[in-house]
């Protein structure tokens, strides 16, 4: 593996709110030194629906030391929207770039979801209710290749004019991405579960042997028994409210750390046997998702949440991060001897070059 990352909410936006508040620049600054130096990861991703957030946390993660897979991550935007939002990412990431920073620009993420007319329905909920029935869903693809891959060509052509490093797209598997047009492919639907755990290794194969750099934007699982199984739909065990906070988690739900960190450690193997050019666990911390109430398992958020780190009520935390309201979880340690273990041998062949 090249670069090995992990991501970084700056905010997505849902219910009038982001996933990521408050966003406060002193604490992300902090944040990418932890990300380099403690993690020692090479690579971050910076997601979210907001543009000064993107550009505050990519140029923070640059002067960390970071490569920045800059990554704009939307919702509810139509597709002239989200075309004027890409485009001025690009020219903000551009500015990054010519200041000596590593910038991989990601011309969006999930679009096909998360944006408007590319799916039937007006809102994420109602364009991924179309994926329960794999019959009529399959239907929509043909239609949904064609008018998605215009799409991104018109993107790409847009932002090859205002950026002049190497860019890539986050995908999902049925968007049928036409990689083409892009230096790098990626794929946001890394995350192996008790589906696809059969078939898991051939489909990574035939991604990373498709003739491009290929980069695994997500894959993680949640802090609860039973969230390896589940992979990406770890947070199915929180019940939500209608603007998309949490309300409590389900009953039963039993906290364990250990199986987040096992998952973490197997795929980022996985990965680097593979071959991949890039990896990136899902995610530094869920601010959305803490934990209002330690000792409480139908408050303890953090459960479902796929951070590396568990958020705390402010003055809550303990240790040496306990400033920063939060506190490392076994995956963060997990991330932390593999990065460090990769860091040394990258040295030793470097010496050994010399």
């Amino acid at each position: 593996m090249r670069a090995f990352g992990i991501n970084y909410d700056t905010g997505f936006t849902s219910g009038g709110t982001t996933t990521h508040e408050p966003f406060l620049p002193d604490i992300v600054q902090r944040e990418m030194r932890v990300i380099r130096e403690d993690l020692h990861c090479d690579a971050v991703r910076i997601t979210g629906g907001h543009a000064d957030r993107l550009e505050t946390a990519a140029r923070a993660a640059a002067d960390a030391g970071l490569e920045v897979w800059y990554s704009p991550f939307t919702n509810g935007l139509t597709q002239d929207e989200l075309l004027a939002f890409l485009t001025d990412a690009a020219e903000r990431a551009e500015r990054l770039r010519r200041d000596g920073a590593r910038i991989v620009f990601l011309t969006g993420s999930e679009v096909t979801l998360f944006t408007d007319g590319f799916l039937p329905g007006d809102t994420f909920q109602e364009r991924a209710a179309n994926l329960a029935d794999p019959a009529a869903f399959r239907a929509l693809l043909p239609r949904l290749h064609a008018t998605f891959n215009a799409f991104l060509a018109r993107v790409v052509t847009e932002v090859r004019a205002r950026f002049g490093g190497p860019i890539g797209y986050a995908s999902v598997a049925f968007e049928g991405v036409d990689w083409t047009p892009f230096d790098v492919a990626a794929t946001d639907a890394g995350y192996r579960d008790a589906t696809n755990a059969d078939t898991f290794s051939d489909a990574l194969r035939a991604q990373v042997e498709q003739g491009k750099p290929f980069g695994v934007t997500e894959f993680g699982c949640g802090t609860f028994r039973g969230a390896a199984d589940l992979g990406g739909h770890g947070d199915s065990v929180v019940e939500w409210s209608e603007n998309a906070r949490p309300v409590r988690m389900a009953a039963g739900t039993v906290r364990d750390e250990q199986e987040q960190a096992t998952y973490v450690r197997e795929l980022l193997d996985v990965y680097d046997a593979a071959g991949v050019d890039a990896a990136f666990v899902y995610t530094f911390s869920r601010r959305d998702l803490a934990t209002t109430a330690r000792h409480d398992p139908e408050r303890d958020f953090d459960a479902a949440s796929f951070g590396v780190v568990r958020v705390l009520p402010p003055g809550a935390a303990e240790g040496p991060y306990a400033e920063l309201g939060w506190e490392p979880k076994a995956a963060f340690h997990v991330m932390a001897e593999f990065g460090g273990r990769a860091r040394r041998k990258k040295a030793a062949e470097k010496a050994a070059e010399v």
